[in-house]
C-alpha cells in the first residue's frame, strides 16, 4: 500500500479538463478536485478562466497561463476552447500532452469537425474520451489514436449496455496498466 501511496504523490494530477463554447458556456467539463465542491464556485472558475484567456489567440498552438495557483494550458478551434487544469507543481509538458490528446482524438472523432454543434450532437463520444484519457485525476492515456480506438469501440459495441461498456474497460486499463508495471 506505501507504493501505491509513493506512485499516486509522484503521478501528474489533472484537476479538470473543459469544453467550452465561444461564449464560454459548458459543452464538455470533468472535475476531478474537489477544490471547487459547489456548482457555483465550478460556473465561477469556469467563466473566470474563459474571460481570462478569450482574448489570447491559441489557434495554432497550446497557451499557458496561471491563474489562482493553477496552470491551464488551453487552445482554441473554430467556437470550441480546450483547457486543462493543473496544481501550480505539476508538469506543463504533461499537462500539454492531456490537451493534445484530448483536442486530437475529439478531432479524430467529429472526423475533422470539430464544431459546438458537432460537438453537443456526439457529446457521449466526448465524454468517453475524457474518461478514456483521465480517471479520478490520473492521466491513464495521451495518444489520441488509442483513445479515439477505445471509444469508438465502446460505441460500435452498442449491444452491451453503457455501463457494462465502463466497467469492460475499466478492467481492460487496470489490467494493461498492471502488466506494464510488472514488465518494468
Amino acid at each position: 500500500m506505501a507504493s501505491f501511496a509513493a506512485y499516486q504523490d509522484n503521478c501528474p494530477f489533472v484537476k479538470n479538463i473543459l469544453l467550452l463554447d465561444s461564449e464560454g458556456k459548458r459543452v464538455a467539463v470533468k472535475y476531478y478536485s474537489d477544490e471547487w465542491p459547489t456548482l457555483s464556485a465550478k460556473l465561477a472558475f469556469e467563466k473566470s478562466v474563459f474571460s481570462k484567456t478569450q482574448k489570447t489567440n491559441a489557434r495554432n498552438e497550446a497557451e499557458i497561463t496561471m491563474f489562482d495557483n493553477n496552470i491551464i494550458i488551453y487552445k482554441f478551434i473554430h467556437d470550441l476552447h480546450f483547457f486543462v487544469t493543473g496544481g501550480d507543481d505539476e508538469n506543463e509538458l504533461i499537462l500539454a500532452a492531456v490537451l493534445q490528446g484530448f483536442f486530437d482524438a475529439v478531432s479524430l472523432l467529429l472526423r475533422g469537425n470539430v464544431e459546438k454543434q458537432e460537438a453537443l450532437e456526439n457529446l457521449d463520444l466526448i465524454l468517453l474520451c475524457l474518461d478514456e484519457i483521465v480517471d479520478g485525476g490520473m492521466v491513464l492515456e495521451t495518444e489520441a489514436s488509442v483513445v479515439a480506438g477505445k471509444v469508438a469501440s465502446h460505441n460500435a459495441d452498442s449491444g452491451a449496455a453503457l455501463s457494462e461498456q465502463t466497467i469492460s474497460q475499466a478492467l481492460a486499463t487496470a489490467r494493461e496498466h498492471l502488466t506494464r508495471s510488472l514488465l518494468k
